[in-house]
Order: structure tokens, then sequence, then C-alpha cells
């Protein structure tokens, strides 16, 4: 997930400390139950007596303090950003949307110095002192330093550096979204076929630092736009787990939704995008369109995770698979059992309950991440930096591959400026870049999800495979011959994918906060699942397996 020079382990002495204080909290805790002993006195006549003496609530501490103990001696990465902090001292490099900004964009450096202090000090005092240079508030930086009790530390996960400014591999992500802002409202059914989608194509396949699947060493409409596990590029490009009409309780739910007028897009001109830097906080929203529809281009999937509840989608894919029939993970303890069900503990009220409490975690680490340790711009900032060096207004170090892309004249002739345009009035959100959250929180949902179902098992068998139709109004049969290699395994990977590959057709992500933020979050699961492992001892669970995003089979 991150490169050898990353690997470095340092100690986490505050990690260290706060266990310990945990560790006395719990011990008094337990001192406290044992001082009560005709709490107990019943309950040791009874049958079951040794579940629910003072030896039950020890050995659930012995549990809690193992599993800290644990994560106390993993000790926490070494977190390295890409240096572009260090290495403009114009901050050119870095987030600083919501902050005060010169004419072209430049952040005020002083605001931007008291901006470190604060990252620097940790607190909301600190925080409260950077300058603004609008009404919108700088979302919640102090998350990042919120501590958790279950699985690792937020500070113990460690991803490799962002693309720098001036890279090549930078370079290739923006004229992929430059290419993705064009290709908005065009259908994933007719990417094979439509003009703008093949040009971008067969210039995708000449940007060799680009990370997107291929085909062979060229991108095609099969791989275009595309998550990076191998399943993403067999099938349909929008999973089943997406759009498959299901019940919500007494509620039955066709699948469509709410989508966007289509060629509405913002911030292609100075004014607008300056005010949108400098956080103006009042915008008119997207306008809606009054009937609903199956997700169908990228445009439909921007609208989705616009609003959306970050972990939604992924407790209506459990609904989903519950409802079709999928079978369970192999590794489920009640898989085979001829007395007993699985309800409370890995039935359905387990797999569905736990998806906020995964991207809640997920969240944390995300946060740290991004503002304690890479503070990385937004691709809106860096449409900035190209619309400036092309108009000759300033010369920043943008690589030759963005300024002479045919993506870029191309996006010029549509906005008349190269402003990468946003599918959002208001544009990205005021934190930084890199990793992105919602990627995190696919990760670790889908990574859940995984351990919940048998992922092996062949979509088709559970129902037929169908996508939107040309006018999202229905679903219509998918009848390629790669619909036979689509499993339920795969339509969770390219679930998390397209809510990752969503927010980057909005304008408001690289390619890069996607694939790391999947990985990171997937990461996040495993060490919840890892803690949670010794809850069901009584069981006989001997820990779950399944496979991860870049296809190896984990056992817990």
């Amino acid at each position: 997930m991150f490169s050898s020079s990353t690997k470095e382990q340092i100690k986490g002495h505050t990690r260290r400390e706060f266990l310990n204080r945990l560790g006395a909290v719990s011990a008094l805790g337990v001192a406290k139950v044992a001082s009560e002993p005709a709490s107990f006195a019943s309950a040791e006549n009874s049958p079951g007596a040794e579940l629910t003496s003072k030896s039950r609530a020890k050995e659930s501490f012995e549990i809690r303090k193992g599993c800290a103990a644990e994560q106390l001696h993993a000790g926490a990465p070494l977190q390295t950003a890409n240096g572009d902090e260090e290495r403009y001292r114009s901050f050119i490099g870095n987030q600083s949307k919501g902050l005060p900004h010169n004419s072209i964009g430049e952040v005020d450096s002083n605001a931007y110095q008291v901006f470190l202090e604060a990252v620097n000090a940790g607190t909301v005092d600190a925080f409260e002192k950077v300058p603004l240079g609008g009404t919108a508030k700088l979302v919640n930086p102090l998350a990042g330093l919120a501590f958790d009790l279950e699985g690792a530390d937020s500070h113990q996960f460690a991803i490799a550096p962002a693309p720098s400014l001036a890279s090549q591999a930078r370079a290739g992500e923006m004229v992929e979204l430059y290419w993705m802002a064009l290709c908005r409202d065009v259908n994933f059914s007719e990417f094979a076929s439509n003009p703008t989608a093949l040009a971008a194509a067969a210039e995708l396949t000449s940007v060799t630092e680009l990370e997107g699947p291929r085909s062979g060493n060229s991108v095609t409409s099969q791989t275009l736009f595309r998550g990076y596990t191998k399943d993403d590029s067999v099938g349909p490009y929008v999973s089943q787990l997406f759009q498959i009409p299901f019940n919500y309780g007494q509620f039955f739910l066709s699948g469509q939704a709410s989508t966007y007028f289509p060629e509405t897009d913002y911030l292609t001109t100075h004014a607008k995008w300056l005010e949108c830097q400098n956080g103006a906080g009042q915008f008119s929203p997207n306008p809606i369109d009054p009937q609903p529809r199956y997700y169908r281009n990228g445009r439909d999937l921007a609208a989705y995770v616009h609003f959306d509840q970050i972990c939604e989608v992924f407790y209506n894919a459990a609904l989903r698979l519950f409802e079709a029939g999928a079978p369970p993970n192999p590794r489920n303890p009640y898989w085979g059992l001829h007395k007993q069900a699985a309800f409370a503990t890995f039935g359905e009220p387990h797999f569905l309950t736990m998806h906020g409490e995964f991207a809640l975690r997920a969240l944390k680490a995300v946060w740290y991440s991004k503002w304690f340790v890479h503070r990385t711009l937004r691709p809106e900032a860096y449409g900035g930096l190209v619309q400036m060096t092309k108009t000759r207004q300033a010369n920043f170090p943008i690589q030759e591959d963005v300024l002479n892309s045919r993506a870029l004249d191309q996006t010029r002739a549509k906005y008349g400026s190269y402003f990468l345009s946003s599918a959002y009035p208001e544009g990205c959100p005021l934190h930084p870049s890199y990793p992105q959250a919602h990627a995190a929180v696919a990760g670790a949902c889908a990574t859940f999800l995984k351990a919940a179902f048998d992922g092996s098992v062949q979509f088709n068998t559970l129902r037929p495979i169908q996508i939107a139709s040309e006018d999202g109004l229905s679903l219509i049969p998918y009848t390629e011959s790669d619909g036979n290699q689509i499993t339920v395994n795969g339509e969770i990977n390219k679930l998390a994918s397209n809510i990752g590959m969503a927010r980057n057709f909005a304008g408001v992500h690289w390619r890069s906060d996607y694939s790391e933020a999947l990985k990171l979050g997937e990461a996040v699961a495993i060490s919840i699942l890892r803690d949670q492992k010794p809850l069901y001892r009584r069981e006989n669970f001997s820990g779950f397996a399944f496979t991860n995003f870049d296809g190896q089979t984990i056992a817990l």
C-alpha cells in the first residue's frame, strides 16, 4: 500500500500513554464491579453462572486489554508527504481553499502559516485563529486527532505520498479528470461509439504515468474511467449492487434515484473559481431532474455522492444481497449448523448495523492523513494553475502533458477557459484532497461485506445482470459474454470503485485519492475484524477469510 521508504516504524508514545491510562480506568471498572457482590450472588447460584459472574467481567477486560496491547506494540509507521509544502513557499501545491487568496489564486502566505501553526498545535483554539477568506468553514480538522476503542489507531495507517505538483503522475491524473468532465453526460453503454469517449481513451493510452486499468497497453472503452481492481473492468460499469430493486423494510425501492440535468457545470469562469477558492459559503443548489433514473453516466454517479450519507450505499448493498439470497461467507460459524441460527451475531443485524462503525473509523484515519500529513491540493485548484499558466498571468510548474493535451483544448472550446469544470456549484469541500473519504469508507465497508457473504458466487445465479436503459427509466438485460464472470466479490469491488470514481467525475478528487484511500479503508476494516475475532470465541469462530482488492486471500 505504500513504498518501502515509508515503512520505517516509530514509537507511538502518545498512544502508549493513552492506552496505559485506559488500562487503569478499565481496571478500576472491574474493581467497582467486584465490590458489588449482591448483584453477583444470585447469578452464581443460577445455571450458566460462569457466564455472568466476576470471571465474565475479567474475561471481557482481558480481551480488551489484549487488543489494546497488540495495537500498542504495533507502533506507528513514518508518515511522509510529497514535499510540495517545503518545495513551494507560495504553497501552490497544497490545499488552501477557504483561506484568503490573491487575484490569481495564490494563498495569503501569512494566513497559511497560521493554518500550519494550528496543525502543529492541534487544538480548537489554534484553528479558531486561522484567517478565512469567506464564510465557509474548514471541515472538522480535529477529527484526525480523535482516539478510538476498536481497531488500530488512526495514526497507525500510512499511505504513499501523493503525486507531487510538477510530476508526470499528477499531470496524467489531471488529463484524465479533464476527460471525465467532458464525458460526464456520455452514457457508459455508449463509450464504444461516442467520439468524446473514444478520444479520451486514445489520449489516455499515451499517458504512461496514469495508473488506470488497461487492456494490454491500451485504454479501451471497457477500461475507460474504471477502478483499479481486476473486477472493475468486467461487465457493466455500474455495480449491480448500486441499482437493482430491493425492499427497505416495508418500502419498495426501484433503484432509481434523483439526478442532475445534463450540461450543468460550474467553476469555469475566473470570478466564480476565485470566489470558491476564498471560501464563499452561499451557492444555488444543483437543479434536480424531477424524473428519477437508473445510473447511466458520470453525472448521475456524481449526483449520488454529492449529499449521500457516507456508508448508506453499502448498507443498501447488504440488503440487496440478503434479499437475493446470497450465501454467507464460508467462515461464518453458523454455516452448516442444524439447530442454531445466526442473528445478533453473524446474522443480518450484525452485518447491517456495523457499517456505520467501520465507516467512522475509516473517516478518522482519513482525516488524520488529510490534515496532519499530506494537505494535498484539490483538482479545481490545479485547474486554476493551468488557467493562469495558459493565459500567461503566471508561470506555474505545470507539466507539458497537461498544457499540450487534447483534453485541455476541448475544455477550452467547450467552456471558454482552462478551468476544470465541477459538477457542484460549490466545488470541492473545505478539507484536503488526499486521501478520499468516500473511497476509504468504501474500502472499509466493502471489506465488511466480503466478511458477510461468499464472494465466489456468480452474481447471475442470484438475479439477472442488468444495465440502465439509455434514458435511465428502466433496467435492460446485459448480454455480453463476460457476464458469466461477474461474482458477488467482483460487484462489491466495483461498487466501492463506483463510489470513489464518482467523486472524480464530479471534479473534486484525483485517481490516487481514490485508489490509495480504498486500500486504506480496507486496512482499517481488517484491523477491526482482527480486534473483533476474540469476541466470538464461544461460537467456534476461526476468523473470516476473503479476497482483498489486490486479489490476495486474507485470512484473519
